[in-house]
Parts: C-alpha cells; structure tokens; sequence
C-alpha cells in the first residue's frame, strides 16, 4: 500500500498562495537552535517532513520541543546531553550532518551516522571535514571503518579559529562551518563561502542569541568566538523555492494569481527567465503577480545555467522544465553544481514531452502537449516538477514516491486546492 497524488489536469487557477518558510532555513535553523543555554522560538515553521525528523533527533538529545501552534517551534536544549546520533532518524534527511557543527561546537564531540536525503549525485561532506579539521577537530571512523559513521573530536582545550578557504561554495559546508566556529577560540574567516538568503538567516539567528558573525551575503565571512549563546525569538525567511514552483505553477495555468509573503530580491534570475520566455508578471515589496497568460500561449525557447546565488537555482531548474515544454523550439538547463539532477526529465518524457541528456545539460525541445501518466518523484523537486506537470496536462497524472515532495513542501495539495486544482491523495496498491 502507497499513498498517491493524483491530479487531473488543464483546470485554471486564480487566487492567492501564501509562501510558507524556507525549507533550507528551517532545517539548519533547528540544529543551530541547540548551541544556545536558553529556548529559542521559531516563527514561520514550515509544515514538511524534514522538521518531523530533525524533532525526532532533538528529542534523542533531550532536546524538550514544544509547539503552541503549527507554525512556531519552542526549543528547549537545557536538558540536552551528548548522545551519539546513530538511530535511523538520521538516515531520513541529508540536513542531518547540520548537527556535526552544532555538537562539535556546543559539547566539542559527535558521533553522528552518515546523513540521508534525496540523491543527486555525489554530494561528499569532505568541505565539512576540511572545515573541522582546520579548526583543530579529529576526525576518525569508528565501528568498521567504512565512514558510515563519523566521530569528530576538539582537542584540549577546544576548538581554535583559523582561516578556511572552501574549495567550492558550499552552502552546507559554509553553514556547518559557521556552528562549530561560534564557539571557537579567537577569529575564524570563511573565504570563498556561499550567499545563499539561508545562510544570512542562520546567521542572523546566531548572532541574536550572541554570536559575532560578520559579512553576511558576502563571500567572506569572519567569526569572533564567544563563550555563551543565549535564547532568542526568530522568524524564518520566505521560502524562495516555494515562491518560484508556485510562480510556476501561475505560468503554467492561472489566469490571475497573486503569490504572496516573498522576498522578491530572492528571486530576480528566475523572474528574469521568465520575462525571457514571454510570462508576463509584476512584483511588490512583498508579492509577485502573474497574469494573463493564456492557455494557448507558446512561449519562447530559452537557454539556463544553475550556478549558486545570485544565480540560476538549482532547486529550481526541474520545475522550470516542465513549464519549457511550452517553448517553441530547443531549450537547454545545464546543471553545474547536481550532475543527477536529470531524473525528472524521463518522467516528463512518459507524459509526452520531448526530453534527452547529454552530459550536464537536459535537452527540452517544444511544444509538447502532455497527457496525464503515472510517474515517479524520484527526488523533491522532481516532484514538484511533476505537480506542474500533471496540472498542465489532460487525463490524470498519478504521482508516487510522494515523501520526496512531503519533505519540502508545506500543504502543498491543500494549496493548490484553495487555487482551484483538482489533487487528492489515495492509498494505491
């Protein structure tokens, strides 16, 4: 027995979608809530599956977790104590290596089992260790030594602050980095590090319970190292993924739709691209309109390169193809930070466009109709790509391999319900 989506397609949408948090905030932001001696509360809290599991860690830690209300997170680590993090909670969600940092720097210690999430590729946390390693961590593989877990060690006298040039951009890396570093002896100076809006937040977090970082959205940033962190009140960014798929979704199929609690600033490569291709829309302080796009419209090919931000999200490239099935003529998406981030295109292709890869760049040559199918969301925003998808189509698209979506979209089906979609969850044979 599976649970399903299904949605049965080519119905126009109109109204209003609110935004919920950022998914990629959230997941750093509860791990990090831990280096404090105090409770933090979280606003904003999105509604996903990788929130249910990194609760369920905390409280392997004996992390109290209160929640007044579905949106907001109390986080109590008063009573914390250093337990390794070996239980298969660890296993449901990549965001899971964010504890490395926040241990080492709160307790100097972590046995940790190695992370899961969807597949993408080789994505290594060798830039983690490296980091670790340069602040005076050792590093070392116990049980049978295959890396399945990994413990990492300060030396006497705790953590020291050095300067850390990443190889590549990390984001992960770049955040891991920063936890282990608050606490650390003098300064620390992250160079190369990512920008990413997500970032900025942890960091922002961090320095209300009493860090000192500095050069946030920079690629340089420095950290002076404190003794204590205190509680705080924080609320979560938009989630500018969220708002682009929605975005999306308004120009595939609304007559009128109005996208709202977003940070526009977040957003401008996609918005670019999809004034490119013909969508027509407007932005406020705080929304995005997206209007009169007619159903027969045939938008213009297009060219796109993912890159870290400020440019092109990776995260959003798979929804973005199936949207490209409306373009006239062959577009490409090179992929230069996820080489597997491809699976969606042969699902697409079962609906009936007209997809291929060669190498790091997936091919979409339109337009295609598309017809409802039964696929399979082979990671997070595959799915999403395939909601678009199947709401585009004719027939009913039947989604399996839900729980990717689950992970990073809140209530995405009651959503697009208030927008006038036709989806439902079953329980499939």
């Amino acid at each position: 027995m599976e649970e399903v989506i299904k949605i049965r397609g080519n119905r126009r949408l109109n109204g209003t979608v609110r935004i919920s948090g950022s998914k990629n905030s959230t997941v750093a932001l509860i791990p990090a809530a831990v280096l404090g001696s105090e409770p933090v509360t979280i606003y904003g809290v999105p509604q996903i599956s990788d929130v249910r599991a990194l609760i369920e860690l905390l409280r392997e830690l004996g992390v109290k977790v209160d929640q007044p209300d579905e949106e907001t997170l109390v986080i109590d680590p008063r009573g914390m104590e250093d337990r390794p993090l070996i239980s298969d909670a660890v296993t449901k969600l990549r965001a899971s290596y964010y504890f490395m940092g926040a241990l080492l720097g709160k307790f100097g210690r972590v046995l940790i089992r190695m992370p899961g999430g969807c597949y993408l590729g080789p994505r290594p946390i060798d830039l983690h260790i490296k980091g670790f390693e340069a602040l005076g961590a050792k590093v070392s593989y116990p049980e049978d030594g295959s890396q399945e877990y990994t413990l990492l060690e300060a030396p006497e006298g705790g953590l020291r602050g050095t300067r850390i040039f990443l190889d590549i951009s990390s984001v992960g890396a770049t955040i891991n980095i920063m936890m282990a570093a608050v606490f650390a002896q003098g300064k620390t100076v992250i160079e190369n590090a990512a920008r990413e809006p997500e970032i900025i937040d942890i960091a922002t977090m961090l320095n209300k319970m009493g860090a000192k970082i500095h050069g946030m959205g920079t690629n340089t940033l420095v950290i002076d190292g404190c003794q204590e962190l205190k509680g705080c009140f924080h609320e979560i960014i938009p989630d500018r993924i969220e708002a682009a798929t929605y975005i999306l979704i308004a120009a595939a199929m609304a007559d009128d739709m109005w996208i709202t609690n977003v940070i526009p600033q977040h957003l401008e490569a996609i918005i670019a691209k999809l004034e490119d291709i013909g969508i027509n829309l407007d932005t406020t302080n705080d929304a995005v309109h997206v209007f009169n796009n007619l159903p027969n419209k045939i938008l213009k090919a297009t060219d796109i390169t993912t890159k870290p931000y400020p440019g092109f999200a990776t995260d959003v490239q798979q929804p973005f193809s199936a949207l490209l099935t409306r373009s006239k003529g062959r577009s490409t998406i090179t992929e230069s930070i996820y080489a597997q981030r491809f699976k969606h295109l042969p699902e697409l292709a079962r609906m009936g466009a007209n997809t291929d890869v060669s190498g790091a760049t997936g091919i979409i040559v339109g337009p295609t109709p598309l017809h409802g199918a039964r696929v399979t969301a082979t990671d997070l925003r595959c799915g999403a790509a395939l909601v678009i998808a199947g709401l585009m189509a004719d027939g009913e698209t039947e989604i399996h391999e839900i729980k990717h979506i689950d992970r990073g979209y809140d209530r995405l089906d009651k959503k697009l319900k208030a927008l006038g979609a036709d989806i439902r969850r079953e329980i499939v044979d």
